[in-house]
């Protein structure tokens, strides 16, 4: 691998470019470059391996990922953050190609035609749908080959949370069924700028083995009623969904537990019911 470009300081890039972040797209900036290599680090060795990115501002991460030796594909919505990534392009020859659009309206599958990470400092206003849509769909296993994700630390809890704890909730099962989840690194909310109002955390998910014969959808939908309603009990919160409470009674769960004392292989078992 060729030896890394010099590079300006990620301050110093914002200021050239006057990129101020902004509330509504849901921006906080990494410039400690430390920090970010280590982000970068997550995965495993990236030399040569195809990276998504979405949001990347005005490049921390993607430098970082570069300098590891990815080959990177960044979404980025932001056009004032374009010249910075197309001068970080130029620095690295054939290695960075940025599209310009919204990650929730584009298919990374028309993106990269092979196996791929993903790395992200996600923006907060669409880090959860573009999680969700990640780990949904019926086709199993993903073409990405391993999610690293920045989010808001209650959110990064809810995704590992266990059955009986406030934070166990649909993000919870949706992760557990086909992946496998853990928090790799917390982050003080002093590393942003501006920072934000909460603490954050990486989490680090990779593809496994998942039950046969449950659709996404359906527990997509279970999930959905049981933990829509949290307070209540199943027989409430599950009564418009059909041929759900049919499927407790045949599973002998009873019906006035509520959604988060129940375990992910117990709506594994409820969802295969309902999709036979």
């Amino acid at each position: 691998m060729n030896e890394a470009p010099a590079l300006p300081r990620l301050r110093e890039v914002i200021n050239l470019h006057g990129l101020i972040a902004t509330r509504a797209l849901g921006q906080n900036f990494l410039l400690d470059e430390q920090l970010l290599a280590r982000i970068a680090a997550i995965p495993g060795a990236l030399a040569d391996r195809a990276v998504l990115e979405i949001g990347p501002g005005p490049g921390g991460l993607t430098r970082a990922m570069l300098r590891a030796g990815a080959r990177v594909t960044a979404i980025e919505m932001d056009r004032r953050c374009l010249p910075a990534l197309a001068e970080l392009a130029e620095a690295f020859p054939g290695r960075l190609r940025v599209i310009e659009g919204d990650a929730l309206r584009i298919d990374p599958a028309g993106l990269i035609d092979e196996p791929y990470a993903i790395l992200a400092n996600l923006p907060y206003n669409v880090g959860t749908a573009l999680f969700t849509r990640w780990l949904s769909g019926e086709s199993w296993p993903p073409r990405w080959t391993s999610l690293t994700l920045m989010f808001q630390a209650e959110v990064a809890e809810r995704i590992v949370a266990s059955p009986g704890s406030d934070a166990y909730g649909r993000l919870a099962v949706l992760a557990q069924w086909r992946a496998s989840a853990r928090i790799a690194m917390k982050v003080h909310r002093s590393a942003f700028t501006p920072p934000p109002k909460v603490m954050s955390a990486v989490v680090h998910v990779e593809p496994a083995a998942m039950r046969e014969g449950v659709s996404a959808r359906t527990l997509e939908r279970l999930t959905e009623a049981a933990f829509g309603q949290r307070r209540k009990m199943l027989r409430q919160s599950l009564k418009a969904l059909p041929g759900a409470l049919a499927r407790l009674e045949e599973l002998g769960i009873d019906p006035a537990r509520r959604a988060e004392t129940l375990r992910v292989e117990d709506y594994l078992a409820i969802a295969a019911r309902m999709t036979e």
